[in-house]
Formats: C-alpha cells, structure tokens, sequence
C-alpha cells in the first residue's frame, strides 16, 4: 500500500508503467532503425559524474524510505519522523534537484535510458518504473515535436495527450515525404481511436472504479466492490486517471454530453479522497468547464471555472518549485480565464470579487469589446483557449487538403461563431432594459433601429439563451434545472413591457472583511520584519 502511494505521489497522471503492457506504437521502419542506432549509442555514452551521483543519491533515498517503512510496520511502530525527514528530502530532489540537472544538461534532449542507468541503482525495478515516469514525462514537456518522432519513443508517458499529439501529426500532410504518406497510408490502425478508448475502458472496468465510487459517495467501503485489482492503490488511481483521460478525448472529439457522461460517478462540487494530484484536478475542471461552455451550459461554466480558479490562486505557491507542474498549470489557468471571460461575457452574473478582479486586469478591454459584439474578439479568444481538436477519421492521403488537420478545430470555431451571432444583439437590449421599468415595445425597438417584429423575436431570443440547465443537486454534472440568472427579467403585456431589476445586491461586508483580512497579513510582516531587522 505505502509502495503504491509512493508511486502515486512521484506520477501525476500519466500511469506509464501499467500503459507499458497494453500499448503498441507501430513507427516507421526507418525511424525505428534510426532510434536503435541513437539507444546504442546513448547507452554506452558517458554518463556525467554527476548525473551519476544524484541519481544513487535519489536511488538510495528512495530504497532507505521504503525500507525504514516496511521495517516499521512489521515492528508495528508508529511513523518516525525519521520517516517525514527521508519524506522531505525524495521530494527536495524530485521537485528542485531534478529539474536544476535537467536545465543543466538534458534542457533539448532526454535523459539517458532506463536501461542505461540501471546497473547504477542495482537494477531496482522500482526505481526504474519512478525514473522511466520522469524520462517520458520530460521528453512530452521539453523536447521538440520533431525529436519526438525521430526518437519514436515506445511509452508514451501522457496518454491521452501523446494519442492527441500523434493525430495532429498524422493530419499534417504539407511537409511529409512520399515515403513517409506511403507509410501512414498502408498503417491506418495506428493510434486508431477505437484502440485508444478501448485501453482507457479497459483500465476504467479492470479498477472497477466507477463501482468503487458509486459505493464511495453513498458512505459506503470502496473496498467491498473494489474487486482483485481495484483494492490496489495503483489500479484504482489508474481507473480514475482513465475516467479523466475519457473525459479530455471526448472533449477534444467534440462529444461534449459523452464527455461529462463518463464522470457521472464523480462527484465534482465535492472534495474527495480521489482529487488527490493537483494537476488532474485542474486538467479535469478545465475540461468539464470547456464542455459546459459548449453545451450552452454557461452557469455552470462560470461555477467550474470561477472554482478552480480560485482554487489556483489559493495553491500557486505549491507549484513555483515545480518547473512542468507550473509550466502547466499557467497555461490552462490563463485559458480558463480566457473561457471565464467569454462565458461571462454570454451570461453576465456575479462571480468572487478577487477572481472578477484578475479577469478585469488580464481581459477588461477585450471583454468591452465582446460586450459591443466583436467577434473577432470572441474568436481570438476562443482559439487561444480551447483545447486542440483532433478528427478520429484517418485523412484520405489521395486527397487531402493542406489544412485538413484544422478542420476539427474549424467546426467548433463555426458552432461557437453561430451561437455568438444568435446573442450578437442581446448585450445592447440587456444595457436598455436595465435604464426603464416599463416602456413600449415600439419606442424600444425604435431605440434598438429595428422593427416591432424583429425586436419581439430579439426579447424572445433573449429569453430562451438566459434560461439555462444548472446543476443544483445529485452526483452526475449532467443534471441540472432550467434557471435563469440574468441581472433583468420582463414580460410583455400587450404593447408595453415591463421590467424587473434581479440583480442582487452587492455584499459589502465580504468585500470589507477580505480586505481586513489582508491589512492583518500586511501589517504582520511589517512587525516581523521590522523586529528581524533590529
């Protein structure tokens, strides 16, 4: 239980170990051959001293903790805090010594194989398996593209994300030599999609976790429908990463309603004991706030994404020491408001004040000109902040576009585009109602220079796009009640309508205790420093 926690600790998300036994990567036969030749000669490269001694060092932290455990369980003695010391320090090494090392010497290329080093730890295969984890994980954040194919590595660490990136690669056909078209063309079952989903049902239904979790959120022992492999602490977190790796493929496909499906069993307006890493958390809300967004769902968008965001801001300085946790965790936090900013802008509502207040400094401007019915805007956003579409069809290599690989991200620009241009009108009428009680709908729309016809058909479009289904209660994000929480509401009564101010009122006293609560801080530090100084 310890080993597997250990090893859930070091690896995020990406459970490669396990992936190792049940994935195929056919390459070209070339590039294969090219990598053989590159492993030979990496393999009895000289390793830098250096290199050499932290990762005995690591090595021996690492077997030294697992041994003082297993020693202390078996004298049935309480943790020691020599036990918190060893803690401390395989965590100094994994988040700070391992990537000054890396920005030394492996900043373009990958580190030395598994293979390569194992006679240095003794051939320890749980060493190995925590080393081969951060080789591939390396690889996927730090190396180029191209190396990545020249290298064709055998493990893809990011699973999800690796299947993503070869599509992507696959679709590009503009610089693609005959040889390498004839290759893809005579292999279209690489990656093929119905392989990829199968791997990541497959984990889902051998962990047995959706079972796990029905019986988790009702009170009940996980354990007593946990099944040979899904009492495992390895397993069980390799079922759930799976439910978040269906979740981001669905999502990236364009299924939306499939991708929120598949965590109907996770309950994501709770804390559990299964959103344990960090990075998934963020990764998962990114992606359930994304597919809301898209369903038209923009209460709950704003709900998933104001959060995690909040979430971020709490926690950032968890991160700072992590150079690919931060990397990471940067870039979906500035999409994720790129999204907040669109979905508020569709369905204005209150959100927290300090989350409000970075939205305003990062995209005040551009949000004005949303407000005006800029859909340049609204598009420079949208692809800045959406995630990288992929198509699961393989390209017809006899005919192919140059830009085939953007058409999946086309499409969605397109049903984003429309259901923009449907509400293009619908910030101008909300900035009217809210200026009169009652008015006549022919003066208003005299306002508006539209007829009487069209006008009444804009308050009708007004009405349904503010009524929306919000999740209010239940595990599955699905459910929902049609709401509306738009700062207006009205009804016609015959020729004259009238008006009705919802917005509620501002909290004043939350906004001063924050702020109290900051001059505390603040003058806390002046204290402490000014003592340390004298």
């Amino acid at each position: 239980m310890f080993l597997s926690n250990l090893i859930g600790f070091t690896c995020s998300w990406t459970p490669e170990a396990s992936l190792n036994k049940v994935l195929l990567f056919a390459g070209d036969p070339k590039a294969d051959l090219a990598y053989e030749r590159q492993y030979e000669q990496q393999t009895y490269h000289v390793i830098p001293e250096v290199i050499k001694n932290f990762l005995q060092y690591f090595h021996k932290t690492i077997s030294d903790l697992i041994d003082q455990k297993v020693y202390e369980l078996q004298s049935n003695r309480v943790s020691s805090e020599s036990i918190e010391q060893k803690i401390y320090e395989i965590q100094d090494v994994y988040e700070n010594s391992w990537n000054k090392l890396t920005d030394r010497f492996f900043k373009t290329s990958p580190w030395p194989e598994a293979e390569g080093i194992a006679s240095l730890v003794g051939n320890d295969a749980v060493f190995l398996i925590l080393y081969k984890e951060l080789y591939y994980r390396h690889i996927y954040a730090k190396v180029s593209m191209h190396q990545l194919y020249d290298n064709m590595w055998l493990k893809p660490a990011p699973f999800p994300p690796q299947f993503q990136s070869f599509s992507q690669y696959r679709c590009k056909t503009a610089k693609k030599s005959e040889e390498e078209i004839e290759f893809l063309r005579n292999n279209p079952k690489i990656w093929n999609v119905h392989s990829v989903l199968n791997v990541l049902h497959s984990l889902v239904d051998k962990s047995n976790i959706n079972r796990q979790l029905e019986v988790y959120t009702s009170g009940g022992d996980p354990e007593s429908v946990a099944g040979e492999y899904g009492r495992h602490s390895l397993y069980k977190m390799l079922g759930y990463f799976s439910l978040v790796g269906l979740l981001r493929l669905h999502s990236l496909l364009g299924d939306y309603y499939q991708a929120i499906k598949v965590l109907e069993n996770i309950e994501l307006n709770k804390k559990s004991m299964y959103s344990r890493v960090p990075e998934c958390q963020i990764t998962t809300y990114y992606y359930v706030g994304f597919a809301y967004l898209m369903m038209r769902r923009y209460q709950d968008a704003i709900r998933v994404f104001a959060n995690i965001l909040l979430y971020i801001q709490r926690t950032r300085n968890m991160f700072q020491r992590s150079t690919y946790k931060y990397e990471m965790i940067n870039k979906q936090n500035e999409q994720m408001h790129g999204l907040l900013a669109i979905a508020l802008t569709m369905y204005p509502m209150r959100i927290d004040e300090s989350i409000h207040t970075q939205l305003r400094e990062k995209y005040g401007d551009k949000m004005l000109r949303m407000q005006k019915g800029d859909l340049q805007v609204f598009e420079e956003l949208f692809s800045f902040a959406c995630p990288k579409f992929l198509s699961p069809v393989v390209p017809n290599y006899d005919n192919v576009h140059p830009n085939y690989h953007k058409e999946p991200f086309q499409q969605q620009l397109k049903v984003f585009a429309e259901e923009v241009q449907q509400q293009a009108q619908l910030s101008t009428i909300r900035s009217f109602l809210k200026l009169y009680t009652t008015m006549p709908v022919a003066k208003l729309a005299g306002f508006l220079d539209m007829s009487e016809q069209e006008f009444r058909i804009q308050l009708l479009v007004f009405k349904h796009k503010m009524k929306n289904l919000v999740w209010t209660s239940g595990i599955s994000a699905l459910d929902g009640e049609f709401q509306s929480a738009s700062e207006v509401d009205f009804y016609i009564d015959k020729d004259m309508i009238h008006i009705a101010d919802t917005k509620v009122a501002r909290r004043y006293g939350d906004f001063f205790i924050r702020q109290i609560h900051k001059f505390e801080e603040v003058s806390r530090f002046t204290k402490f420093k000014t003592a340390v100084e004298l």
